[in-house]
């Protein structure tokens, strides 16, 4: 969980002071804060619960942190939060469903999830461009890193109801097929709804206030 800690904490003394450079990478920071906490914890845990409390823990010591830096205060508070606890859910429960389907070889999985999606986090905020469009809507973390954004620049929480809804869906499916993990039919059911909620975002994309 280290992951999930100490990157996001380095990213923001890294731009300590800078308001402006806070800004723009506390959508892909408190993402990984997320990510990096709820899904490792719920691997080791198995509990669902745990990934969910302890990634949020992360991210309001995280919020603070950025706060006394020079981060400046969200615009809409309510709406930050709760996109927050949506990602949160999404990813505890992909650690859940780890926990369950690999016994002690879930955080190994959860570690390669946490850093192949960190990477693409990283690539994305540092070069925009680099990646395609199609490729960026299939992963929760961005997702959850610009609905993140969208609330810290002002758009609101409606403006991001694409992702929230690929968050909420797919924490959902994955809670099913971590649920009945031994049927074959959960797993079909996550993919597809994975493959639904991607082709969703890339078509209602969400607009970023500058």
């Amino acid at each position: 969980m280290l992951t999930g800690i100490a990157v996001p904490v380095l990213a923001l003394l890294v731009n300590r002071d800078n308001a402006s450079a806070l800004l723009e990478s506390a959508g892909p920071v408190f993402t990984l804060g997320l990510m990096g906490v709820g899904i490792l914890a719920a691997a080791n845990t198995g509990q669902f619960r745990s990934g969910v409390t302890l990634a949020l823990l992360n991210v309001v010591c995280l919020t603070l942190l950025a706060l006394a830096l020079g981060l400046p205060a969200p615009p809409q508070p309510l709406a930050t939060a709760f996109v927050m606890i949506i990602a949160s859910g999404s990813f505890a429960a992909r650690g859940a469903l780890f926990a369950k389907t690999l016994a002690r070889r879930a955080w190994l999985m959860g570690l390669f999830v946490v850093a192949g999606e960190a990477s693409v986090l990283l690539i994305a905020a540092l070069l925009p461009d680099a990646l395609p469009t199609w490729f960026l809507a299939l992963l929760p973390a961005q997702w959850a890193s610009v609905a993140i954004q969208t609330t810290l620049t002002g758009a609101g929480q409606f403006s991001a109801a694409a992702a929230l809804i690929a968050l909420g869906g797919t924490a959902m499916s994955t809670m099913v097929a971590a649920k009945l993990w031994y049927r074959p039919w959960p797993y079909p059911l996550m993919f597809t709804t994975w493959l639904g909620l991607s082709t969703l975002v890339y078509f209602w994309p969400i607009p970023i206030s500058p």
